[in-house]
């Protein structure tokens, strides 16, 4: 019922952000914006033992952080209020194994053992302060997540940690996002923008190894810094 509800308000917020399109203004002020730009990730993620037949106690994972392209669409409503639907460009994120420092000969600790995609879009709602006059405008907003994993592969010391080759799910996540930042516009339709957001993602992996299914509960915990360029029109 949560994940139903929290995608109900984020097919609400998209809705909000992709209102029609076109050359309009809001107070004198042009009321879309496209940015571009660098989306830094850190990860602050943890992760239950992975648990199953044959399974030696202690196997967990860790994510490595990562930096890929960021692409928003901000719509203005107000002097102050804004909507935002960030998205990145699916980056190939980095999984490695942690806690002993091998399973029976085979290396595991901090061993590339699985790499996966995800695309994450989330939409804000956003609180400008001071007023259009200002060149810098911060800003606070919240807002909803949601991450889908896809292309997930394990690496050759996956297999082998594993037992075999082994196939992995992750489940997708709905879940509460915040931002801060500021903005700067040196000119009327350009402006430069900097951030710092988190999100709570959390996802349940199933492997699959020959029929042993083992699992674990990953909080991966991102918190991306964000640095664009937008173009208002």
């Amino acid at each position: 019922m949560r994940c139903t509800k929290a995608a109900a308000a984020l097919a609400t917020l998209c809705a909000v952000c992709s209102l029609p399109v076109h050359a309009d203004e809001v107070d004198g002020v042009p009321a879309n914006t496209v940015r571009i730009g660098l989306y830094d990730v850190i990860y602050h993620a943890s992760s239950t033992d992975i648990s199953g037949p044959f399974t030696p106690p202690g196997l967990s994972t860790d994510i490595k952080d990562l930096s890929t392209l960021y692409i928003g669409y901000v719509r203005k409503l107000s002097s102050h209020w804004v909507t935002e639907l960030a998205l990145a460009l699916p980056p190939l994120s980095d999984t490695v194994g942690a806690g002993p420092a091998s399973v029976g000969s085979v290396p595991y600790n901090n061993q590339l053992i699985a790499r996966v995609r995800w695309l994450a879009p989330t939409a804000l709602v956003e609180y400008q302060f001071f007023d259009d006059s200002s060149s810098w405008r911060p800003y606070v907003g919240i807002g909803v997540n949601y991450t889908s994993f896809y292309d997930r592969r394990s690496t050759l010391a996956g297999d082998e940690a594993s037992g075999g080759p082994t196939r992995i799910s992750l489940t997708n996540s709905v879940g509460p996002a915040g931002t801060i930042g500021i903005s700067w516009h040196p000119l009327q339709h350009w402006e430069v923008n900097g951030s710092y957001s988190a999100a709570m993602v959390n996802s349940t992996m199933t492997t699959d190894t020959a029929g042993v299914i083992r699992t674990a509960k990953i909080h991966f915990n991102p918190t991306p810094f964000i640095l664009s360029v937008g173009y208002s029109f």
